[in-house]
């Protein structure tokens, strides 16, 4: 069993649910994404409330780290991580699924 939900099917479902146009679904989807990173772009925190919060966090360079595919020694300079921060619905939401989707193979 699949247990990834792409785009397509989400648009897919929000189609077989309201009826509106995949299309325009898609659009909306895509303007939100883009909202999105274009509010991390410029170091906004978005917070979709009952659902969570996107921020940018800054991590320290780096002059001896270690590339994981190779095992070379690297420097890695100052840059920026997307972080998600699920809010305290979504949380609630999620609390009791006790199955790991590696368990279901």
């Amino acid at each position: 069993m699949d247990q990834k939900l792409t785009k397509a099917a989400i648009i897919e479902n929000i189609h077989q649910k309201l009826g509106l146009n995949r299309t325009d679904i898609h659009q909306v989807i895509d303007e939100l994404f883009e909202e999105i990173k274009d509010g991390l772009k410029d170091n906004r925190v978005i917070e979709l409330r009952g659902f969570g919060t996107f921020e940018v966090r800054i991590r320290k360079g780096r002059e001896k780290a270690r590339n994981p595919k190779t095992g070379d020694v690297v420097s890695v300079d100052r840059h920026g991580v997307a972080l998600f921060r699920a809010g305290k619905e979504l949380k609630d939401f999620v609390w009791d699924i006790t199955t790991d989707s590696k368990d279901e193979v």
